[in-house]
């Protein structure tokens, strides 16, 4: 369980990575794009995709399987111990898928981040603004049900007080 976790957490990173490294440039697969597809069907000059860079969920899947099972093989002829068990190998591809996603999402982050920098710290400054609005609101201002009291109070000086009229009612 040690192990499939430690790879399990590899993986993750080995997909952050590939995602990073894709999105940067995706030559190997324009290669194979040309090698598969004549010229009316090759991919444009300026399309980004790549093997798991702007792909659907079961291409990526698809590519990462077909990357683990060639590393699985070249590990099995490198090295003789047998550790590419079926839940090695499902760890890693779990891993990898998540870890494209993770890749995607920091990377997307990021570029929301670089273009809203300017109005995000407008907006920061506006909710700070606000906050001491809010508090010195808070602080001074009295409340409402106060405020009417108060009004009701110096609407009549000369009535009198609730002492008084009981009193008079012959309640007290």
């Amino acid at each position: 369980m040690t192990l499939e976790l430690i790879v399990f957490i590899s993986s993750i990173l080995f997909g952050v990575l590939l995602y990073w490294r894709e999105s940067t440039g995706n030559g190997l697969y324009r290669f194979f794009n040309k090698l598969m597809y004549s010229k009316k069907l090759q991919m444009s000059p300026n399309d980004p995709t790549g093997f798991l860079y702007q792909q659907k969920f079961i291409l990526r899947l698809v590519f990462i399987t077909a990357i683990v099972l060639v590393g699985i093989v070249i590990a099995r002829f490198l090295i003789p111990i047998d550790i590419a068990t079926i839940s090695v190998f499902a760890s890693v591809i779990v891993g990898t898928l998540v870890g494209t996603y993770i890749g995607g999402f920091v990377l997307k982050s990021e570029k929301v981040i670089d273009a809203q920098s300017e109005s995000l710290e407008e907006k920061f400054d506006h909710a700070i603004e606000q906050g001491k609005d809010f508090i010195q609101d808070i602080t001074t201002r009295q409340p409402k049900v106060i405020e009417e009291a108060e009004k009701e109070i110096e609407k009549d000086p000369n009535q009198k007080s609730a002492r008084e009229r009981l009193k008079d009612k012959g309640l007290m």
